[in-house]
């Protein structure tokens, strides 16, 4: 499809509401005057499934999200900081029954038929997080600034620091609080009026209004619908993307009430669903489990339908479209270059291996769109625009040319075995955070690719939003470089001979401990002969846990079920018939423990921490879930999470040390030394 004919597309799709066929779209575009395209069929239906901006219903039908969530209905739970200050702020509670192109403070409310009046809201931007949250913690920020041309300069005045105090458009709810004597447990019915403006209509409810059965039935709907979304869709390209999906397997039910608000779902009533890591974003996945790594850059951006050029990039792993080669000649330009070869360069690290073929239609390409743009550029109005370009060109080569290093690495590994325990010793979600950085940079590549000047206010917001990811490059390629260097140094070690058994016990091992849906992990060496009881104590000392509360070691087998382990059993002598992986359940906590490379002990070696990351949560908090909802009470003032309404009782089940972010080495390793005092 070219760029007109998807425009047409999603007209369409914004103005449908009942199911349609493909057959529909394509008598939709071509009754436009578009030309007759034998393809198209094929192209609107690989774009749908690929960008997932609509739901099959079945081999032949689709519903678009307007069919979908139009007169849907959902519910929403204000807040007592909501009751209290007389508002409701919409942020991410509308989330998926709101078109995504509408941002939250643009959304229409009515009560009794008449629209609700907007107020403003003056608070420090913490306090407001938790509103925008389902977008992404790490997306929220955005959201608050685009409130404002004031919220956007006081965000872009620092990067590093949040302003003291931004303003946001709230509903003004004074007096539909005091029609209705709402007070907290009290709920309102949402349903949507229009989803492509992004239109509601509010009716009050009370917990006795609607019976624990039937509420029962939305919850075994919503977790139903979203593990059904994770299984077919894995973990998406965005939150929103996720909910969307989930609602739609969730079924009718799941888009009626009575229902839970989907904050009250994900934060209080779920046990199978979790909000988890991934990359530097977050998504919705398995409670329990982590999401699967990959080991290549992932396509967010690149086309369904792929142009050739586009296809050639894509099986050199650069998934790009072509509006980003267009972007990297116009960087060419403001260099005052027409050397084509130096764009390729640029675009194609030369790390990368181009084939004849491909070098020449890739020329071939680069030289035309060159000798067509160079009539009309002019360095002139790009001054501002070309300086911001050529520095996220620049960090998009670096990120396609350290992929291109990690391949070529894992290709030199040999055996399947060999190249998983080299992947093993990448930080986690190496190539999920750089596809993140990749997708990210693209998109803003294709922005700059036109002829349009940028505002002044967007290209500082872009800056911004670089130095950001130029950092997070910039961590990523260390943590990269220290993990390749370990890996190295554990795998050069002294052969002494012989291939007996007590030779393997001679062998030490490096051990990841990873506490799971929290970005909390340590790094040990320890003796082949070490028991799960030692590999037991080893991670309370990690942990600064006492070790009182019961605990068990299992092996996942491949069939799926647990073998359980005895305490004494020994590291080298467990078979492991899979991933050289243990799972240790102690209390409300799960800790992955991945069995890493060999390691040629020293004449004298100990039991000993070599790296970790955050301070462990104490033993005897309720989980995960529960320890997440306490660290956002003790950074709130006045924050709702579980009835707790100041930092006082959060600090208190935290712990002293609960201000502590990261690991002490030194700490864990004296405190190792008391638990293993004659450990050589």
């Amino acid at each position: 499809m070219d760029l007109e004919q998807e425009e047409l597309l999603y007209e369409f799709l914004d103005n449908t509401t009942v199911p349609f066929t493909l057959d529909d779209i394509v008598l939709y575009v071509q009754n436009t005057g578009q030309k007759r395209n034998k393809r198209l069929h094929g192209e609107i239906g690989s774009y749908l499934d690929d960008r997932k901006i609509a739901f099959r219903q079945d081999n032949r039908h689709w519903v678009s999200r307007r069919g979908c969530f139009e007169s849907a209905v959902f519910t929403i739970t204000p807040s007592r900081l909501e009751l209290i200050n007389g508002i409701l702020i919409p942020g991410h509670r509308c989330i998926p029954f709101a078109n995504p192109l509408i941002m939250p403070h643009r959304y229409k409310f009515f009560w009794r038929s008449k629209l609700i009046p907007t107020t403003t809201t003056e608070s420090p931007p913490e306090d407001l997080y938790p509103y925008y949250s389902l977008y992404g913690e790490e997306f929220a920020p955005q959201y608050i600034a685009r409130e404002n041309p004031e919220n956007e300069a006081a965000f872009n005045a620092d990067l590093y620091e949040d302003p003291p105090e931004v303003s946001i458009r709230t509903l003004d709810m004074r007096g539909i609080y005091r029609e209705c004597a709402f007070v907290p447990g009290d709920r309102f019915v949402v349903r949507t009026l229009n989803w492509q403006e992004s239109s509601f209509e509010l009716t009050k409810v009370t917990m006795e209004d609607w019976s624990t059965a039937e509420l029962d039935k939305w919850l075994e709907a919503a977790e139903s619908g979203f593990e059904n979304s994770f299984a077919l869709l894995g973990p998406g390209t965005s939150m929103e993307e996720q909910f969307a999906f989930a609602y739609w397997y969730g079924g009718k039910r799941m888009r009626e009430v009575p229902s839970f608000s989907l904050e009250e779902f994900l934060y209080e009533k779920t046990n199978r669903i979790d909000i988890v890591p991934y990359g530097i974003e977050t998504r919705c996945w398995f409670a329990g489990k982590e999401i699967p790594d990959t080991k290549t850059l992932q396509s967010f951006s690149v086309p369904p339908d792929r142009t050739f050029i586009e296809s050639i990039l894509f099986d050199l792993n650069i998934p790009i479209s072509e509006f980003v080669v267009l972007a990297y000649i116009k960087d060419a330009f403001f260099r005052n270059e027409t050397d084509v070869e130096k764009v390729i360069n640029r675009l194609v690290p030369p790390v990368i291996d181009l084939d004849d073929d491909e070098w020449e239609l890739l020329t071939e390409f680069i030289a035309d769109n060159m000798e067509e743009f160079i009539q009309t550029y002019s360095p002139f109005p790009d001054r501002d625009t070309g300086v911001l370009r050529q520095r996220v060109a620049e960090l998009h080569t670096a990120v396609i040319e350290l992929s291109a290093k990690l391949q070529e690495q894992l290709s030199q590994k040999g055996n399947i075995e060999v190249q998983a325990e080299f992947a093993a010793w990448l930080p986690k979600h190496t190539f999920i955070v750089l596809s993140q950085i990749q997708g990210h940079t693209a998109a803003l590549l294709e922005d700059l690719a036109f002829d349009e000047t940028v505002p002044d206010s967007d290209v500082t917001a872009m800056d911004n939003s670089l130095d950001s990811m130029i950092d997070t490059f910039t961590d990523i390629k260390e943590l990269i470089r220290t993990a390749m260097d370990n890996y190295r140094q554990s795998n050069f070690t002294v052969i002494h001979g012989g291939k007996t058994s007590q030779w393997q016990r001679q062998l030490w091992r490096m051990i990841q401990l990873s506490i799971v849906n929290l970005d909390i992990w340590r790094r040990a060496i320890i003796s082949h002969d070490s028991t799960m009881e030692d590999i037991h104590k080893l991670i309370q000392a990690g942990m600064s846990w006492s070790g009182t509360l019961r605990f068990r070691f299992y092996c996942e087998l491949p069939c799926g079920d647990k073998e359980y382990l005895h305490d004494k059993i020994k590291l080298g002598d467990i078979n492991f018939r899979g991933k050289k992986e243990l799972v240790y359940e102690y209390a409300k906590w799960t800790v992955k423990i991945i069995i890493m490379s060999s390691y040629q002990p020293a004449n004298i070696e100990k039991t000993r921490f070599i790296a970790g990351e955050g301070a462990a949560p104490p033993e005897n908090v309720d989980g995960p879930r529960h320890f997440k909802k306490l660290l956002m009470a003790q950074q709130h003032d006045i924050l709702e999470i579980d009835g707790i309404m100041n930092k006082q009782p959060a600090r208190f089940e935290l712990g002293v040390e609960s201000s502590s972010n990261g690991f002490d080495l030194e700490k864990a390793n004296h405190k190792l030394r008391e638990t293993f005092p004659d450990d050589v």
